[in-house]
């Protein structure tokens, strides 16, 4: 069987290269190009997407020297601005908090990245990435499940995958720790055993991938009181605590982010706490009955907490068993069964 590795240049990758290879598949590797900046300064290591992508492409075809595996570099730049980073810029002025990793997954690593590969002459049955995430078939059904490691399970990110996206994939790291990787990676001798993991999707200055200019408005509590002001409420995140610029006698958190009045809201802790959400945008992988109990993330980081859920259409109402701090209109609800991704939604409302 021949299977097309998705080399970032990152261990990850190297390892889900060196593993199949060492299981006999037939491998080659590619990397996709999605920096289309120019001369745009900002962006550092550590971060997917950003002006240092040449110096990836180098480690990645190191990588494939290494392995002794034929490498390919596709150029997705196009595709990414306009579905990822567009709808990034979207949200962001709107004042609602993207998950650009997850359109990129669904839309761009494992869509037009592949697909690109096969108009390019590129012979490949199988498409396998670095993810520590799962993927078993159960009577010709296909599940996507957590990675064992929980703290480093990327499963969030991908539950946007279809039946037969997921059928053509391989995640050879969904049954290793991180630390399990870092090793094979360094017995095997790999130059990128000890290269860091990528944090953020784009590591620099978000006004500048925006291309917007200052816009100023007032910073107001839930009264209504104006407190001070702020040059844009793209600059602010639900949650937030630090940087906010507004004295107190105790911490102040941005609650939510008005974009007809331009307004931040602020408000101490007690006020970030909402029961519920409403998700729309749904995409299911096993799809749900009309009332259910599951698990639920609202961030890639938190651990899944029990829900129930009413569907009404292409709507989801999701109830939390304990109230959950700071949920974020924009980033995506992620439902479980057990270690079994159901689904999920964008967050529209909390309350």
């Amino acid at each position: 069987m021949k299977v097309l590795v998705g080399l970032s240049g990152g261990v990850d990758s190297s390892v889900t290269a060196l593993l199949l290879k060492q299981k006999g598949y037939e491998v080659e590797g590619a990397t996709m190009a999605i920096w289309s900046k120019g001369g745009m300064a900002t962006g550092h290591r550590n971060a997917c997407y950003g002006p240092d992508e040449k110096e990836d492409i180098e480690a990645a075809r190191k990588i494939a020297e290494q392995l002794d595996i034929p490498y390919h570099v596709l150029n997705c730049a196009e595709q990414y601005e306009r579905i990822v980073l567009d709808n990034f810029k979207s949200e962001y002025i709107k004042g609602r908090t993207p998950n650009p990793c997850v359109w990129c997954n669904a839309l761009i690593k494992f869509g037009v990245f592949p697909q690109m590969a096969h108009e390019n002459g590129i012979e490949f049955d199988k498409f396998a990435t670095g993810h520590y995430a799962r993927i078993i078939e159960e009577n010709g059904n296909f599940l996507l499940k957590r990675g064992v490691a929980p703290h480093k399970d990327q499963s969030y990110f991908l539950y946007r995958l279809k039946q037969e996206q997921l059928k053509n994939i391989i995640m050879p790291l969904g049954d290793f720790t991180k630390e399990e990787i870092r090793k094979i990676a360094a017995e095997n001798g790999l130059s990128s055993a000890e290269k860091p993991d990528s944090q953020d999707f784009f590591d620099g200055d978000y006004n500048e991938l925006l291309g917007v200019k200052e816009k100023e408005g007032n910073i107001v509590d839930t009264s209504g009181k104006i407190l001070g002001t702020h040059k844009g409420i793209w600059n602010y995140t639900i949650g937030q605590r630090k940087g906010i610029g507004i004295s107190s006698t105790e911490p102040l958190y941005v609650l939510s982010l008005n974009s007809e009045t331009n307004e931040v809201v602020v408000g101490f802790a007690d006020k970030t706490f909402k029961k519920s959400l409403v998700a729309t945008n749904l995409s299911w992988i096993t799809e749900p009955p009309k009332s259910f109990t599951a698990t639920a993330k609202i961030r890639s980081t938190q651990q899944p907490v029990p829900v129930s859920v009413e569907m009404s259409g292409d709507t989801m109402d999701v109830t939390f068993d304990d109230l959950q701090k700071s949920i974020a209109i924009g980033q995506s609800v992620v439902l479980y069964d057990g270690d079994t991704v159901l689904g999920g939604g964008v967050i529209e409302s909390a309350k």
